[in-house]
């Protein structure tokens, strides 16, 4: 089951409303939402193109260089300033879909060579 964490800490409005502090706590209140919307909408094409959640099947060496490569391709249009496509979300999508992979463990990669 669930917990609720609890600092200690309490923040009290004029309401009587208490609150835990936020410090130490991630502030997803602070990305703009309207680039997590368009990370969104590309991982919706995605979906369309390919197939819901296919970026999670990557399974060898080969995909995660993949997302390396793709990501920085992205990169460099996005530094050149082309428009054909959305670079900054394409970066933002393989840089998190290689991060996940790694977290996960669903490849073993060259970062967790270099630690053995």
């Amino acid at each position: 089951m669930y917990t609720t964490k609890d600092s200690g800490k309490r923040i009290k409005y004029k309401s009587g409303f208490n609150r835990d502090v936020q410090e130490n706590k991630p502030r997803y209140d602070l990305i703009p939402h309207e680039l997590l919307k368009r990370i969104a909408e590309l991982y919706a094409r995605g979906a369309e193109k390919y197939d819901e959640d296919n970026w999670r099947k990557a399974s060898g060496e080969d995909e995660l260089r993949r997302f390396k490569a793709s990501a920085f391709r992205h990169f460099m249009q996005w530094i050149a300033n082309e428009e054909d496509e959305d670079h900054a979300s394409a970066i933002a999508f393989n840089v998190f879909c290689y991060e996940w992979h790694t977290k996960h463990k669903t490849v073993e990669n060259s970062r967790d060579k270099k630690k053995k």
